[in-house]
């Protein structure tokens, strides 16, 4: 069995990882060989949202046949031997799971608060409230004084598939989408999918659907908060490191 182990120095692979709840999660993802495989449970967790203890994980390799079941969580991932380009397969065990139901996928399946166009009349202290205030004051304070091309200019070096920077977090990722945004505000807008479930949606904003990303990954900003260049995915065995 020692035979199976394939650890040289620091090596690391990279993966593609799917998950058996979320369908449209793919991402592929960098792994230390000396990682444990709990450490590498706690890893995907950050990204998937499964807990540890209700992983089971799955090793397949580039001709999509299953080589073995990461079942022993203090051993190195390394004697397993994945390899580049090999599918790590996420299976959640949990059946009261957050990602079970489909529901992170399938916003239909989510019920929303609702309240007539009576009722809200009714209320006081809301935004509708408050902008017929300001319009009644000075009805011209709510045109809009954005234009189409905003920020186009700082859109130049900015390209669908980039590595960049979120500012607010330095949150990572890749660049999805460059351009005007119809249900948002006037002006150029980027699309990103962020490294880990840090964002607020799966690329589709108001009922448009801008790019495709997992749950929680995609955002939507401004280009002047947005750095692209070398900003590689962050490794958190490596962050551990002193």
């Amino acid at each position: 069995m020692a035979s199976r182990l394939q650890i040289q120095g620091d090596e690391s692979v990279s993966l593609l990882v799917t998950h058996s709840n979320i369908k449209s999660f793919s991402a592929d993802v960098r792994f230390s060989l000396q990682m444990t495989v709990e450490s590498v449970k706690e890893k995907l967790w950050r990204k998937c949202g499964t807990s540890v203890n209700s992983m089971c994980l799955e090793l397949y390799d580039d001709t999509g046949a299953k080589i073995s079941v990461l079942d022993d969580n203090l051993r190195q991932f390394g004697f397993y031997s994945p390899q580049d380009g090999y599918r790590l397969h996420v299976i959640d065990l949990d059946p009261s799971s957050a990602t079970s139901g489909g529901w992170l996928e399938d916003t239909s399946l989510v019920e929303k608060y609702s309240i007539s166009e009576e009722a809200y009349d009714k209320l006081g202290g809301t935004f509708r409230k408050f902008k017929e205030k300001l319009a009644s004051q000075n009805p011209s304070i709510l045109e809009s004084k954005i234009s189409d091309d905003y920020m186009e200019d700082l859109c130049a070096n900015i390209k669908v598939g980039d590595r960049c920077e979120v500012e607010l977090g330095e949150k990572r990722g890749v660049i999805k989408f460059v351009g005007r945004a119809e249900s948002l505000a006037p002006g150029f807008w980027v699309g990103v999918q962020y490294d880990e479930p840090l964002g607020k949606h799966d690329g589709m904003v108001k009922g448009t659907r801008y790019f495709d990303c997992p749950p929680l990954h995609g955002a939507m900003v401004r280009p002047d908060k947005v750095k692209v260049g070398d900003y590689p995915e962050r490794h958190h065995f490596e962050e551990d490191e002193i």
